[in-house]
């Protein structure tokens, strides 16, 4: 029996369901910490050894896409999913959730990694910008369809802790059937056949050239904070959701998630055409006002606080993620392009994984309302001065036309 559907269609059903597992969990790290009696810290430890695991699997994988081809590292990634998320729904304590948390991880990268390569392989029309808008949305819609899912699962099933892993278990299954069958066309196929040596897997970080040395300090200031404030909401938020919002239970922070991932892929599309300089501005200054409402909610207790914060988040995650790429590709040459990527996500990824850290650990020690406003209060610190400096920053502004 052959596969009546095109191989870009698998492949893009494929990457949803790949990246659809890794935030899963979120909605449900409230129902662990009451379920497990754990503190704040190893709620924040189950959420750091999945970046790290994110960030090892982009650091050491990322160019073995280019190298055996993109299917055969999807159908690996894939299959690293349902692995690690097999053993997140029977997990017993603590280690066993992180090994399959790290597992996770891991398969992300190669999932979104590999699956990119795919798609503008596969791509009939030859529009590498259509292709980046495509893969943009198939990969925010996948993580926001994850919480939504979890939070649903969580909030009416009476065993949330397995039964929320299912849905991903049985489209995860789908989706690496269909790519073992899948055949493609010789051209997608990559060109060297050369065998893999070590340096295939080792990382290749590049810094920008000196005279734009500052300006993509102020570039990778953007995914440090975006990624940051997305891992509170994504880490933190159901353990103080009680406090903002009158209405409790996974489903609640699961929406809040996938809201948040929906509206900055969206808010991506309509910001495409705005400069770069005012739309690192807009976005920075959205993540600062996302903090400070919800600094003010924590004492406010406002529902209308709360869906505000949510919107700015989601602006300021769009419009960073936005104007960070556009300028990564500004400074980037050819023989820089993919150096100067990884070095920018890697600051993104410890954006999530440092933060993230520390608020588990003040959290223990003097409660999760003065972590969480630290955190927030640190984050309007850095924002306002990096958003003057990258506005005004002469290699982030657009070059001025001579008469």
């Amino acid at each position: 029996m052959k596969l009546k559907v095109t191989p870009y269609a698998w492949v893009s059903f494929a990457m949803i369901v790949g990246v659809m597992g890794t935030a899963l969990i979120s909605p449900l790290y409230a129902v662990y910490k009451e379920t497990w009696q754990l503190q704040t810290s190893d709620i924040s430890l189950i959420y750091v050894l999945y970046m790290a695991g994110a960030l090892s699997g982009l650091l050491f994988l990322g160019r073995l896409p280019d190298r055996v081809g993109f299917l055969p590292m999807m159908r690996l990634g894939l299959a690293l999913v349902l692995t690690g998320t097999f053993i997140s729904m029977i997990a017993w304590d603590m280690l066993s959730l992180n090994i399959g948390r790290f597992i996770v991880g891991v398969a992300s990268s190669m999932i979104t990694t590999s699956s990119t390569v795919g798609l503008s392989r596969l791509s009939r029309s030859g529009n590498m910008q259509r292709v980046a808008t495509m893969t943009g949305f198939l990969m925010a819609f996948g993580f926001g369809l994850g919480p939504l899912v979890g939070g649903l699962v969580g909030q009416f099933s009476s065993n949330p802790l397995m039964i929320a892993y299912v849905p991903t278990l049985l489209l995860g299954t789908m989706g690496l059937v269909a790519l073992l069958r899948l055949k493609l066309p010789d051209e997608t196929r990559p060109k060297s056949r050369k065998r893999l040596a070590v340096h295939d897997v080792l990382p290749k970080l590049t810094w920008s050239q000196p005279e734009t040395s500052r300006a993509f300090v102020l570039t990778c200031c953007l995914p440090f904070l975006a990624f940051g404030v997305f891992g509170l909401y994504a880490s933190m938020a159901p353990l103080f959701l009680d406090q903002l919002v009158p209405w409790h239970g996974p489903a609640v922070s699961g929406t809040a998630i996938a809201l948040i991932l929906f509206m900055s892929a969206g808010i991506q599309v309509i910001s495409g055409r705005m400069p770069t300089h005012w739309c690192g501005v807009a976005g920075l200054a959205s993540l600062a006002i996302s903090n400070a409402l919800l600094i003010l909610n924590l004492l406010a207790s406002s529902s209308i606080l709360f869906a505000l914060g949510v919107m700015f988040t989601a602006m300021g995650h769009g419009m960073c993620m936005l104007a960070g790429m556009s300028m990564i590709n500004r400074l980037a040459t050819a023989g820089t392009r993919s150096g100067l990527m990884a070095t920018y996500l890697v600051i993104g990824y410890f954006g999530s994984i440092v933060p993230m850290m520390g608020i588990g650990w003040i959290a223990d020690y003097w409660g999760l309302d003065v972590a969480v406003r630290t955190f927030c209060s640190l984050v309007i610190v850095i924002a306002v001065p990096v958003a003057v400096f990258f506005q005004r920053h002469p290699h982030i502004r657009p070059a001025k036309v001579q008469p």
